[in-house]
């Protein structure tokens, strides 16, 4: 081979190659892995120009990859005051009272239902804390959002609406709107009065969000949304510099895609700078749990969750064929039981031949589902730090709503795994934070309701490399280190694989690789 750009070396490589599982080191040349082989190798591969890292007996695997995360659309959604530690309702008054206002709102985001203690949300319960400014607080599920009554009255929200998806402005007996705002379409009602976030401060947030997701050894995402400028946005960050990551988008087709929709969908696959492209297509089949609005064999405590999120399922299966024909992959949010089912008979409609498919969050499921994920070809897509916002006595507000029996088949990320399905994993992040060890480590720990998780250890790091290439259909050129594969690498200082979950959760990362160049060294 030519003499390599950089050598890793002085490590315990974990391919994930079949061919060669185990290793000591790697070269890279022109973003690509050039060789794996042993340290005594790597003299064959030095030349003049070469950089040498020896990593003194640190792991290293494929880099670690998020499969679902927002970290464009989420800096809208994380913009204000972090409120994921509230645990009550006058901690969260607290809050309020001390937040600072940007552009005269107090803004406020990963608000946990549980803070509520079962109560109907309501603009009366913030009201003496928000002092008569307009608020905006974001539900952690980031399907929901409560509002005080002065913002209500500036985005001119005076009663309930009806809109084209499963969404709502939730009001009391009178018709007159609570401040609960239930999925997409109703906050998006919010968006025209809301403060806007200029360009160059999204790019200097981006920028830092990046860089952090590449110091915890994640090395790509599969970004769940093409928000606003999305491309433009990507496209001027990397005039002034490489992106700390790689990144995957699927824009979104919603209830209503006519026909000229779909075909700007397909038009768009495969744009893409130097580290980003467009690949493929983002679909909801229901909400959450929380909110009411998962899509649910049976209803929930409140009667509620007997609806989809696309008012005609069958319109969703004719838009996901139309992109199945066309050769574009899907990924669909489905959270509820009959959510998920619904998905998986779509794909069974559509034949063997064709794109791999996927089912996002998938957070109960009966038995009778498991084993056609694998018979279908369909991935599973779960993020296991969302059950850190349950309880292992069901007394959290997702199991209360489900009951003991759905509530007892929450995140069976093993129960698919032994059925047979690709599983990738990831932090849905800004939903729950994006730190990949932390992913590593509830994959494998049972946490709150989730008693499905309890992966082993190389279960969950194919979670975050092999299997979420298989996810996004780029198991030929990602996922495992073997010559030819892209030079995306992460090493830390600890085995994942057989270093216990709460350890993995704080093993230092000591390097992180893209595109073979580093982006992240301790």
């Amino acid at each position: 081979m030519s003499e390599a750009d950089l050598i890793l070396t002085g490590a315990r490589v974990r391919t994930l190659d079949p061919a060669r599982p185990l290793a000591g080191a790697v070269a890279i040349r022109d973003g690509l892995i050039a060789a794996v082989g042993d340290p005594a190798d790597a003299r064959e591969w030095r030349g003049p120009a070469t950089e040498t890292v020896d990593l003194a007996g640190a792991t290293l695997t494929p880099g670690w990859t998020d499969a679902h995360s927002h970290p464009v659309w989420g800096l809208e959604l994380a913009t204000g005051t972090d409120l994921s530690h509230v645990t009550t309702l006058e901690e969260l008054r607290a809050a309020l009272r001390a937040a600072e206002r940007t552009g005269g709102w107090i803004l406020g985001h990963g608000l946990d239902h549980n803070a509520f203690g079962g109560r109907p949300l309501h603009h009366r319960l913030i009201a003496d804390a928000a002092a008569g400014a307009p608020v905006c607080l974001r539900l952690y599920d980031g399907h929901s959002a409560l509002v005080s009554e002065t913002a209500l009255k500036l985005a001119g929200i005076t009663g309930p609406r009806e809109f084209a998806q499963r969404a709502s402005v939730v009001c009391d007996a009178e018709g007159r709107p609570t401040g609960h705002l239930i999925e997409h379409a109703a906050m998006d009602l919010l968006t025209p009065v809301l403060p806007a976030l200029p360009r160059a401060e999204r790019g200097a947030r981006l920028a830092g969000l990046l860089t952090a997701m590449a110091a915890t050894g994640l090395t790509g995402a599969h970004v769940m949304d093409l928000a606003g400028d999305a491309p433009a946005l990507l496209a001027a960050f990397e005039r002034e510099r490489d992106l700390p990551l790689r990144l995957r988008l699927a824009p979104w087709c919603m209830p209503g895609a006519s026909p000229a929709d779909l075909d700007e969908l397909i038009a768009l696959q495969g744009v893409s700078g130097r580290d980003w492209r467009i690949g493929g297509v983002k679909f909801f089949m229901d909400g959450t749990v929380e909110g009411g609005t998962a899509w649910l064999d049976r209803p929930d405590c409140h009667g509620q969750g007997r609806e989809a999120f696309w008012p005609d399922p069958d319109a969703y299966g004719a838009a996901v064929r139309r992109l199945h024909t066309a050769g574009v992959p899907t990924a669909t949010h489905a959270i509820g039981d009959a959510a998920v089912r619904h998905v998986l008979d779509t794909a069974a409609a559509l034949g063997p031949a064709g794109p791999r498919h996927r089912v996002e969050h998938i957070e109960t499921v009966p038995d009778d589902q498991l084993g056609r994920f694998a018979a279908l070809g369909v991935a599973a897509s779960m993020q296991p730090p969302h059950a850190e916002y349950t309880r292992e006595d069901h007394t959290d507000e997702w199991s209360r709503r489900l009951g003991g029996e759905r509530a007892s088949r929450a995140w069976r990320c093993r129960d698919l795994r032994d059925a047979g399905a690709v599983l990738a994993l990831g932090s849905d992040w800004p939903i729950a934070h994006f730190d990949a060890r932390r992913i590593l480590a509830t994959a494998r720990t049972p946490r709150g309701a989730a008693s499905g998780t309890g992966l082993t250890g190389l279960m969950a790091l194919e979670g975050l490399t092999s299997h979420a290439a298989l996810a996004a259909g780029e198991e030929p050129i990602a996922g495992r280190i073997a010559p030819g594969f892209r030079a995306d690498l992460t090493a830390v200082d600890l085995d994942p694989v057989t270093t216990p979950a709460d350890e993995i959760a704080e093993t230092p990362v000591r390097l992180t690789v893209v595109a073979g160049r580093v982006v992240f060294r301790a």
